[in-house]
């Protein structure tokens, strides 16, 4: 069952034009650090009245608690169907219906795909991308009364599939097509229905990852703006402009928009310098160990295997 602290600060401001965000609920989920607890952040200095979703109750709690404005923190598994039907019924019940949804949970892995844990690559498509088509189902009920606002958080993964990160990259190009498709279906609600594509944000997810060959050598042949590493707080401010504007697309950084067009060349770019770098190595330097990426995801995946390995076995 989630957990549901009391609600701090309720009152009712309509919203204006200097503020147009103020007032209102917004749900995001994966809030319980990095661009998830940046995000619910910058929201909550916007003037909204934000849920905070995730599976660290410590963490998601001490979240909540920093933030300026009226929150609730709901400790959920955003692959349980159910729980997320009980979060939506505490959200509505203890803040209002949510005008905006941030689909934003996600975890990565870091590995090559034959030494990969069948479970651990299937958790990550189950949290990535069913857990964000599991999200919007959940709150969909609430942004049709609002018509309001659903962000999916996707990444220039989607872009173009980096070796050795094969469940991410299959995850964020699923999710962009999963948008994409939605926001045809609920625009004659009046919901909209905006992707994200993030760059290289500085979170505990891209802690090491220069560390391996392959991904270290797909970010050096980049372009030297393309290298930068984006705070989570910056990251959090740009995705929060395009949530004000509803935006169907948010880039972060922005100059990424003008990748768009680009986005044909990008795969043929990236299996270029992956396969240069993969000659380059011993079959040795580049079995390195399977990696769950950030605390974030290693508490999921203890989680999970806490979950999994205490259940009854099928008869």
């Amino acid at each position: 069952m989630p957990d549901i602290p009391d609600v701090r600060g309720l009152r009712r401001i309509p919203p204006g034009p200097a503020r147009p965000l103020e007032g209102r609920v917004a749900v995001v989920t994966g809030a319980a650090r990095g661009i998830g607890e940046a995000l619910a952040r910058s929201l909550s200095e916007a003037g909204m009245r934000v849920a905070l979703l995730g599976r660290e109750r410590a963490t998601l709690r001490e979240a909540a608690e920093a933030l300026p404005g009226p929150t609730l923190c709901v400790e959920c598994d955003v692959t349980d169907r159910a729980a997320l039907a009980e979060a939506a019924r505490s959200v509505e019940a203890g803040l209002g219906p949510a005008s905006v949804v941030v689909a934003n949970a996600g975890i990565a892995v870091s590995g090559p795909f034959d030494r990969t844990d069948a479970d651990l690559w299937q958790r990550v498509i189950d949290v990535n991308l069913t857990g964000s088509a599991d999200t919007a189902r959940a709150f969909l009920p609430h942004l049709t009364a609002t018509r309001g606002y659903f962000l999916q958080i996707a990444s220039t993964a989607a872009f173009g599939a980096a070796p050795m990160m094969s469940a991410y990259c299959a995850s964020k190009a699923g999710v962009e097509s999963f948008a994409l498709a939605l926001r045809g279906e609920v625009e004659p609600d009046g919901v909209q229905v905006g992707v994200a594509y993030l760059h290289w944000t500085g979170t505990d997810m891209l802690t090491g990852i220069d560390d391996h060959p392959v991904l270290a050598a797909l970010r050096r042949n980049q372009p030297r703006p393309a290298r930068r590493v984006h705070s989570s707080g910056q990251v959090a401010q740009w995705l929060t402009r395009g949530i004000t504007r509803r935006a169907p697309q948010i880039y972060a950084p922005p100059w990424l928009r003008w990748c768009q067009p680009l986005r044909p060349v990008f795969p043929a770019l990236v299996a270029w310098a992956a396969r240069r770098e993969l000659r380059a190595h011993s079959s040795d330097e580049l079995s390195s160990p399977v990696e769950v990426l950030g605390a974030g995801g290693r508490a999921d995946w203890h989680s999970f295997r806490a979950s999994r390995d205490s259940s009854p076995p099928d008869r």
